[in-house]
């Protein structure tokens, strides 16, 4: 072989290697970035679940004290009964 067929050589497997780094970097990067989108995604469906639950929770609240007020005066139309 002389001098210019492993240039050629080199210059093949140095735009090879070049192109492979370049194409793992691309997808790297672009699989991170799809992962970031995904989390973020999750983390404002748990928010929104939250949120929920919270609402439902002070509404059961609120419906407990109805309860609560109706069963004292049922309980206080009861003694004066007795």
């Amino acid at each position: 072989m002389n001098w210019h067929q492993w240039q050629e050589i080199i210059g093949v497997t140095g735009v090879f290697v070049l192109i492979t780094v370049v194409l793992s970097i691309a997808i790297v990067q672009l699989a991170s970035t799809w992962r970031a989108k995904a989390k973020l995604a999750r983390e404002h469906e748990y928010r929104v679940l939250a949120e929920t639950a919270v609402r439902t929770q002070e509404e059961t609240e609120r419906r407990l004290r109805d309860v609560q007020d109706r069963l004292r005066s049922i309980e206080h139309v009861l003694k004066e009964v007795d």
